[in-house]
């Protein structure tokens, strides 16, 4: 082991050291007691609201959903307000834009907004939770939130030209009239935040979204939402963050680390850092995990260990998205102790030339990323390595892996890839060049 693959691994005592769960205070404010009634159909919008208020009033506590289908409109956490959903209930969110107005403000794909609330979503809090073993279903479908991933693509051009121009975040406001979904559960600026146990099901969009929070525990969740652009975890911009024991089945990545977009990326400026993730299962459907694409801000120090990944649904092990038009960088990338069933495409992607390709002003970085005691039973290619000649992929190594059920050559191009004891298909293979 080299004594740079030995200090980053020894930095995830430190990480782990930091991470540590929101404490709460010893009172249950049950929304039955503020008049939610859990037949799937009476609105428990205020109740909810009234549950949180008085919970957050009398210094924290938690605001208990019991057994049974409550249906709601957006939910706001507070400060000490740890949002609980009992066994046997199901937290069922409106499909009706209205019950998510006003706007807030959030991140629409990195660039700051001011769109509809997620649904669950906490601004500026600290010490906030979402828990319990019950579900929250966002009632996504192609006749409600889906169906605006068709309808989009100008609103998200005028947001990202709005970001170019330098537009205040204040000035920029969606919401009715046009059609940019917003986030599942969406903490946003917090310190302090715990997400443990429940079902997430029908998400309109991306599902468990922190933004710009320090010290996040996500937990034992059941992800299973495959709608468009339904990725499961999504870390923006976000600081000493802990994911453990999820079960994620997603429309698109399944855990994926963000730093925002283009110039509005460069604007805020703050990197996702000090990652854990650990004893996950990650099934469908492009990347495992995932750094990118939205990544202007930077990501680094990233541990992924002791998972099950794969499917015949699941593109990529290890996918680095970014280019020339997001920039950004990736460094300190470990992954050690995964076993990979099916993937339908390449262990690692790292494509500069990918979508937009080689057209902006802001060179991405890669470097130091290590795949450690890997296996593999089947999948297209080893690696799909694309740099640019003036910024190579630096350093990426593979080391006591065994892949086989390789179809298909690698492609490396611009890319500094080192081999220590890897066999493909049952032979040894010690250069890069011997993956081609």
């Amino acid at each position: 082991m080299s004594r740079q693959t030995a200090a980053g691994w020894d930095d995830v005592d430190r990480i782990l050291a930091t991470v540590r769960p929101p404490v709460f205070a010893d009172r249950d404010f049950p929304i039955t007691a503020y008049g939610a009634v859990g037949d799937g159909r009476t609105p428990a919008t205020e109740a909810i609201r009234t549950a949180v208020a008085e919970c957050a009033a009398a210094g924290g506590g938690r605001v208990v959903v019991p057994p049974g289908t409550f249906l709601t409109g957006a939910v706001h956490l507070r400060s000490g307000v740890n949002l609980h959903v009992s066994e046997g209930a199901t937290l069922l969110f409106s499909s009706d834009p209205v019950d998510y107005l006003p706007v807030v403000r959030t991140r629409y794909e990195g660039v700051e907004v001011f769109n509809y609330s997620p649904m669950i979503y906490a601004y500026g809090c600290t010490d906030i939770a979402v828990t319990g073993t019950g579900t929250i279903d966002g009632g996504g479908d192609w006749d409600t939130w889906w169906g605006w991933f068709h309808r989009c693509d100008d609103d998200f051009v005028k947001l990202r030209q709005q970001g170019a121009d330098g537009v205040p975040v204040d000035e920029r406001i969606y919401g009715p009239g046009y059609h940019l979904r917003s986030s599942f559960i969406q903490p946003y600026d917090c310190v302090n935040v715990l997400i443990e146990g429940v079902k997430l099901v029908r998400s309109p969009f991306w599902q468990v979204h922190p933004v710009l929070c320090r010290n996040v525990t996500i937990r034992d969740l059941e992800i299973d939402s495959e709608g468009p652009n339904n990725d499961g975890v999504d870390l923006e911009s976000c600081r000493s963050v802990v994911v453990r024991g999820c079960r994620i089945t997603a429309g698109d990545d399944c855990i994926v680390v963000k730093s925002g977009r283009e110039a509005d990326g460069l604007r805020v400026n703050v990197p996702s850092e000090d990652i854990v993730v650990e004893d996950c299962t990650l099934t469908v459907k492009y990347g495992a995990i995932t750094v990118g694409s939205d990544m202007t801000g930077g990501a680094r120090n990233i541990y992924v260990r002791d998972c099950v990944i794969g499917s015949d649904r699941l593109y990529f092990g290890l996918y680095l998205k970014t280019n020339s038009i997001r920039g950004g960088f990736a460094e300190n990338i470990y992954l050690k102790d995964l076993t990979i069933s099916t993937l339908t495409k390449e262990i690692v992607q790292c494509n500069f030339h990918r979508g937009e390709g080689d057209t902006g002003d802001l060179t991405p970085r890669v470097r130091n990323v290590e795949l450690r005691n890997i296996t593999v039973q089947k999948a297209r290619n080893v690696l799909h390595v694309r740099g640019y000649e003036r910024s190579p992929v630096q350093d990426l190594r593979l080391v006591d892996c065994r892949f086989d059920g390789i179809e298909a050559p690698s492609t490396i191009e611009h890319a500094e890839v080192h081999l220590d004891n890897v066999t493909v298909n049952g032979h040894p293979v010690s250069k890069a060049a011997e993956l081609l």
